[in-house]
């Protein structure tokens, strides 16, 4: 099966001087690079997805160095850059339509933030057909609050890695992956 790259919003709006700061984003995105590199050096089609929103949107704003998806994991050459306005990858965008035109039957999926984007992109992709793959340390999230209950970041990330091997995903992490 063909294999192809998505890499979800790892964007500067994400890093410690942004507006909506990961925990670990730092460690997901350094993963990340590494995957990039394997995939750009083994002929893995590598399809970045880069969220925006309207230009006084209160994060991604178009135009905004927040927006930019982040020097270490920046787009190279033809690499695709997919803009979405909404959560799920697959919404009102190209992604489905580049991925079958470059022949991709699988995907593996890395990026930001797990308990959103990924999991809308990973659900997405699975009920398409697609097998995929997360690369569970080469995403990243962040603590979560429902109804005065604080759910630490690392717990919302295992608690979507655990519901994507039930039934959406292969979860590994980056060095399974690379060593595979």
């Amino acid at each position: 099966m063909t294999l192809g790259l998505v890499v979800v919003d790892l964007q500067n709006e994400y890093l410690p001087s942004g507006k909506l700061p990961l925990t670990g984003i730092d460690a997901a995105v350094a993963n990340a690079g590494q995957v990039i590199s394997h995939a750009r050096d083994t002929g893995i089609p590598v399809f970045h997805v880069r969220h925006e929103s309207d230009e006084n949107g209160p994060i991604f704003a178009k135009g905004s160095t927040g927006a930019d998806i982040q020097a270490a994991v920046a787009p190279k050459d033809d690499e695709p850059v997919i803009v979405k306005k909404h959560i799920n990858a697959f919404r009102e965008t190209d992604l489905k339509q580049q991925l079958d035109a470059a022949g991709v039957q699988e995907i593996v999926v890395i990026g930001a933030m797990s308990h959103m984007c990924i999991d809308a992109v990973v659900r997405a992709a699975a009920d398409m057909g697609y097998p995929v793959t997360v690369l569970d340390d080469a995403c990243a999230t962040l603590d979560l609050t429902f109804r005065g209950v604080t759910v630490p970041a690392a717990q919302t990330h295992a608690a979507l890695m655990a519901a994507f091997e039930f039934g959406y995903a292969t979860v590994r992490s980056v060095d399974e992956y690379l060593s595979a």
